[in-house]
Protein backbone atom coordinates (compact mmCIF):
# COMPACT_ATOMS: atom_id res chain seq x y z
CA UNK A 1 0.00 0.00 0.00
CA UNK A 2 1.56 3.44 -1.15
CA UNK A 3 1.43 5.94 2.00
CA UNK A 4 0.93 9.39 0.88
CA UNK A 5 2.93 12.25 2.57
CA UNK A 6 1.50 14.85 4.57
CA UNK A 7 2.02 17.31 1.68
CA UNK A 8 -0.11 15.40 -0.60
CA UNK A 9 -2.86 15.49 1.69
CA UNK A 10 -2.87 19.86 2.03
CA UNK A 11 -5.97 21.82 0.38
CA UNK A 12 -6.38 25.32 0.15
CA UNK A 13 -9.81 26.33 1.25
CA UNK A 14 -10.98 30.11 0.55
CA UNK A 15 -13.79 32.61 1.14
CA UNK A 16 -14.10 35.81 -1.02
CA UNK A 17 -15.65 39.32 0.25
CA UNK A 18 -15.80 42.26 -1.68
CA UNK A 19 -16.64 46.07 -0.46
CA UNK A 20 -16.53 48.19 -3.55
CA UNK A 21 -16.48 52.17 -2.86
CA UNK A 22 -19.62 53.94 -3.20
CA UNK A 23 -19.62 55.23 -6.98
CA UNK A 24 -23.19 55.30 -8.19
CA UNK A 25 -21.53 55.53 -11.92
CA UNK A 26 -19.63 52.53 -11.09
CA UNK A 27 -22.10 50.39 -8.58
CA UNK A 28 -19.73 47.28 -9.07
CA UNK A 29 -16.83 48.93 -8.36
CA UNK A 30 -13.29 48.24 -10.23
CA UNK A 31 -12.11 45.32 -8.57
CA UNK A 32 -12.49 41.92 -9.39
CA UNK A 33 -11.71 38.34 -8.43
CA UNK A 34 -12.25 34.81 -9.20
CA UNK A 35 -11.74 32.01 -7.20
CA UNK A 36 -11.68 27.90 -8.44
CA UNK A 37 -11.26 25.23 -6.17
CA UNK A 38 -11.24 21.97 -8.32
CA UNK A 39 -7.76 24.07 -9.21
CA UNK A 40 -6.58 25.29 -6.05
CA UNK A 41 -6.76 28.43 -7.74
CA UNK A 42 -7.47 32.10 -6.95
CA UNK A 43 -7.25 36.03 -7.76
CA UNK A 44 -7.62 39.26 -7.39
CA UNK A 45 -7.87 42.16 -9.79
CA UNK A 46 -7.89 46.07 -9.21
CA UNK A 47 -8.64 48.26 -12.47
CA UNK A 48 -6.84 51.21 -12.70
CA UNK A 49 -9.00 54.23 -11.47
CA UNK A 50 -7.37 56.99 -13.71
CA UNK A 51 -8.87 55.68 -16.80
CA UNK A 52 -11.83 57.50 -15.34
CA UNK A 53 -10.18 60.68 -16.49
CA UNK A 54 -11.40 58.86 -20.33
CA UNK A 55 -14.65 58.00 -19.49
CA UNK A 56 -13.11 54.64 -19.22
CA UNK A 57 -15.03 51.97 -16.00
CA UNK A 58 -11.32 50.27 -15.80
CA UNK A 59 -13.24 47.83 -13.76
CA UNK A 60 -14.84 46.11 -17.18
CA UNK A 61 -11.14 45.26 -17.45
CA UNK A 62 -10.35 43.76 -14.46
CA UNK A 63 -13.82 41.65 -14.48
CA UNK A 64 -12.76 40.40 -17.81
CA UNK A 65 -9.01 39.57 -17.21
CA UNK A 66 -10.01 37.40 -14.22
CA UNK A 67 -12.88 35.46 -15.91
CA UNK A 68 -10.42 34.86 -19.01
CA UNK A 69 -8.12 33.69 -15.83
CA UNK A 70 -11.14 31.24 -14.30
CA UNK A 71 -10.93 30.33 -18.31
CA UNK A 72 -7.80 29.66 -18.91
CA UNK A 73 -7.82 26.96 -16.04
CA UNK A 74 -10.26 24.97 -18.04
CA UNK A 75 -8.86 24.60 -21.29
CA UNK A 76 -9.05 21.40 -23.85
CA UNK A 77 -6.04 19.28 -22.46
CA UNK A 78 -5.69 19.17 -26.57
CA UNK A 79 -4.94 22.76 -26.48
CA UNK A 80 -1.83 24.82 -25.12
CA UNK A 81 -2.61 24.39 -21.12
CA UNK A 82 -1.81 26.47 -18.31
CA UNK A 83 -0.34 23.71 -16.21
CA UNK A 84 3.12 22.67 -15.64
CA UNK A 85 3.73 19.02 -13.74
CA UNK A 86 4.17 20.93 -10.80
CA UNK A 87 0.37 22.10 -11.21
CA UNK A 88 -0.91 25.36 -12.38
CA UNK A 89 1.13 28.16 -13.54
CA UNK A 90 -0.17 31.00 -12.38
CA UNK A 91 2.19 33.39 -14.87
CA UNK A 92 0.95 31.14 -17.77
CA UNK A 93 -2.84 31.75 -17.05
CA UNK A 94 -2.11 35.34 -16.54
CA UNK A 95 -0.13 35.79 -20.07
CA UNK A 96 -3.12 33.21 -21.43
CA UNK A 97 -6.19 35.40 -19.72
CA UNK A 98 -4.63 38.43 -21.75
CA UNK A 99 -4.48 37.62 -24.90
CA UNK A 100 -7.57 37.66 -24.95
CA UNK A 101 -8.86 40.74 -22.85
CA UNK A 102 -10.08 42.94 -25.16
CA UNK A 103 -11.53 45.99 -22.51
CA UNK A 104 -9.82 49.15 -22.85
CA UNK A 105 -8.69 49.95 -19.26
CA UNK A 106 -5.97 48.32 -17.37
CA UNK A 107 -5.50 46.81 -14.02
CA UNK A 108 -3.02 45.53 -11.35
CA UNK A 109 -3.15 41.75 -10.59
CA UNK A 110 -2.26 38.56 -8.62
CA UNK A 111 -2.95 35.01 -8.75
CA UNK A 112 -2.19 31.91 -6.71
CA UNK A 113 -1.91 28.52 -6.57
CA UNK A 114 -1.58 25.70 -4.40
CA UNK A 115 -0.52 21.70 -4.83
CA UNK A 116 1.19 19.89 -2.11
CA UNK A 117 2.25 22.54 0.11
CA UNK A 118 3.36 24.72 -2.14
CA UNK A 119 1.98 28.28 -2.82
CA UNK A 120 2.81 29.80 -6.20
CA UNK A 121 1.92 33.27 -7.48
CA UNK A 122 2.41 35.87 -10.53
CA UNK A 123 2.35 39.43 -9.21
CA UNK A 124 2.01 42.95 -10.96
CA UNK A 125 0.76 45.83 -9.80
CA UNK A 126 0.29 46.23 -5.36
CA UNK A 127 -1.89 43.76 -4.98
CA UNK A 128 -0.80 40.66 -3.72
CA UNK A 129 -0.98 38.59 -0.49
CA UNK A 130 0.39 38.02 3.11
CA UNK A 131 0.88 34.41 4.70
CA UNK A 132 0.22 34.14 8.23
CA UNK A 133 1.33 31.12 10.43
CA UNK A 134 0.57 31.07 13.71
CA UNK A 135 -1.34 34.24 14.01
CA UNK A 136 1.99 35.98 12.76
CA UNK A 137 2.81 37.42 9.30
CA UNK A 138 5.75 34.88 7.83
CA UNK A 139 5.64 36.25 4.23
CA UNK A 140 4.66 39.38 2.36
CA UNK A 141 4.34 39.35 -1.11
CA UNK A 142 6.35 42.59 -2.94
CA UNK A 143 5.17 45.33 -4.96
CA UNK A 144 5.38 46.29 -8.27
CA UNK A 145 5.72 50.10 -8.53
CA UNK A 146 6.98 52.77 -10.32
CA UNK A 147 6.94 55.61 -7.71
CA UNK A 148 4.39 56.11 -4.82
CA UNK A 149 0.85 55.39 -5.64
CA UNK A 150 1.75 54.18 -9.42
CA UNK A 151 2.14 50.53 -9.83
CA UNK A 152 2.82 48.45 -12.76
CA UNK A 153 -0.34 47.70 -14.53
CA UNK A 154 -1.25 45.27 -17.22
CA UNK A 155 -3.88 46.80 -20.41
CA UNK A 156 -4.32 46.93 -23.82
CA UNK A 157 -2.53 50.42 -24.33
CA UNK A 158 1.22 50.89 -25.97
CA UNK A 159 2.11 52.35 -22.41
CA UNK A 160 0.79 49.07 -20.25
CA UNK A 161 2.61 46.50 -18.50
CA UNK A 162 2.63 42.56 -20.22
CA UNK A 163 2.38 39.39 -18.31
CA UNK A 164 5.63 39.23 -18.71
CA UNK A 165 6.90 41.17 -16.20
CA UNK A 166 5.03 39.59 -13.47
CA UNK A 167 7.10 38.24 -10.04
CA UNK A 168 7.05 34.84 -10.24
CA UNK A 169 6.64 33.26 -6.42
CA UNK A 170 7.16 30.04 -4.63
CA UNK A 171 6.76 29.36 -0.94
CA UNK A 172 5.70 26.65 1.04
CA UNK A 173 3.24 26.17 3.52
CA UNK A 174 1.61 24.05 6.11
CA UNK A 175 -1.42 22.85 7.65
CA UNK A 176 -2.64 25.68 9.34
CA UNK A 177 -1.50 28.41 7.68
CA UNK A 178 -3.79 31.30 6.31
CA UNK A 179 -3.21 33.77 2.96
CA UNK A 180 -5.01 36.71 2.63
CA UNK A 181 -4.70 38.04 -1.08
CA UNK A 182 -6.04 41.15 -1.68
CA UNK A 183 -6.03 44.89 -4.12
CA UNK A 184 -4.50 47.97 -2.32
CA UNK A 185 -8.05 48.86 -0.80
CA UNK A 186 -7.09 46.13 1.88
CA UNK A 187 -3.14 46.80 1.80
CA UNK A 188 -3.51 50.49 2.26
CA UNK A 189 -5.98 50.76 5.08
CA UNK A 190 -4.73 47.57 6.87
CA UNK A 191 -1.28 47.43 9.06
CA UNK A 192 0.29 43.39 9.25
CA UNK A 193 0.12 43.33 12.87
CA UNK A 194 -3.89 44.91 12.87
CA UNK A 195 -4.76 41.69 10.70
CA UNK A 196 -2.47 39.27 13.31
CA UNK A 197 -4.70 40.78 15.52
CA UNK A 198 -7.73 40.08 14.00
CA UNK A 199 -6.64 36.17 13.23
CA UNK A 200 -5.33 35.60 17.20
CA UNK A 201 -9.32 37.14 17.99
CA UNK A 202 -10.88 34.64 15.58
CA UNK A 203 -8.59 32.14 16.17
CA UNK A 204 -9.41 31.55 20.55
CA UNK A 205 -13.31 30.81 18.45
CA UNK A 206 -15.11 28.08 19.35
CA UNK A 207 -14.60 26.47 15.72
CA UNK A 208 -11.43 28.53 15.34
CA UNK A 209 -10.63 30.04 12.22
CA UNK A 210 -13.37 30.44 9.26
CA UNK A 211 -12.52 31.70 6.36
CA UNK A 212 -15.80 33.41 5.38
CA UNK A 213 -15.70 34.75 8.72
CA UNK A 214 -12.21 36.24 8.62
CA UNK A 215 -12.78 37.78 4.75
CA UNK A 216 -15.63 39.84 6.34
CA UNK A 217 -13.84 40.86 9.51
CA UNK A 218 -10.86 41.75 7.78
CA UNK A 219 -12.65 43.91 4.70
CA UNK A 220 -14.92 45.52 7.10
CA UNK A 221 -11.95 46.44 8.91
CA UNK A 222 -10.30 47.77 6.19
CA UNK A 223 -13.22 49.73 5.25
CA UNK A 224 -13.50 51.66 8.77
CA UNK A 225 -9.79 52.49 8.25
CA UNK A 226 -10.22 54.01 5.20
CA UNK A 227 -12.74 56.66 6.26
CA UNK A 228 -10.37 57.96 9.33
CA UNK A 229 -8.69 60.70 8.31
CA UNK A 230 -6.60 61.37 11.01
CA UNK A 231 -4.82 57.55 11.72
CA UNK A 232 -1.76 56.93 10.44
CA UNK A 233 -2.21 54.30 7.82
CA UNK A 234 0.24 51.80 5.53
CA UNK A 235 -1.09 54.65 2.47
CA UNK A 236 -0.02 57.82 4.25
CA UNK A 237 3.14 56.04 6.17
CA UNK A 238 3.88 55.16 2.52
CA UNK A 239 3.24 58.43 1.05
CA UNK A 240 5.64 60.02 4.24
CA UNK A 241 8.43 57.85 2.75
CA UNK A 242 7.63 59.32 -0.78
CA UNK A 243 7.93 62.99 0.44
CA UNK A 244 4.28 63.50 0.48
CA UNK A 245 2.42 65.38 3.54
CA UNK A 246 -0.74 62.63 3.70
CA UNK A 247 -2.40 61.71 6.94
CA UNK A 248 -5.52 59.06 7.37
CA UNK A 249 -6.65 56.01 5.16
CA UNK A 250 -7.17 55.67 1.29
CA UNK A 251 -11.08 55.56 0.16
CA UNK A 252 -10.92 52.64 -2.27
CA UNK A 253 -12.59 49.24 -3.47
CA UNK A 254 -11.76 46.44 -1.05
CA UNK A 255 -11.16 42.91 -1.95
CA UNK A 256 -9.63 40.46 0.03
CA UNK A 257 -9.62 35.97 -0.81
CA UNK A 258 -9.16 34.58 2.44
CA UNK A 259 -7.40 31.00 2.59
CA UNK A 260 -6.87 28.15 5.01
CA UNK A 261 -4.17 24.89 4.20
CA UNK A 262 -6.16 22.49 5.64
CA UNK A 263 -5.25 18.60 5.72
CA UNK A 264 -8.00 16.22 4.02
CA UNK A 265 -8.28 12.72 4.64
CA UNK A 266 -7.17 10.60 1.69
Amino acid sequence: MKIRRVKDRLKMVCAPYYLPKENKSKPEGEDAHFACMEEQTIGVADGVGGWAERSIDAGEYARELMMNSFFALHKNPKEKEPRKVEGVDPKRVLHDAFSVTESKGSCTACIITHKDGVLRAANVGDSGFMLFRKNKLVYRSPCQQRGFNCPYQLGNNKNSDKPECAIEIKVEVMEGDVIILGTDGFFDNVFASEAEEVLERESRKKGGIVPKNLACYIAELALYNSFDRFRESPFSRNAKLAGKNRRGGKIDDITVIVSQIVAVDS
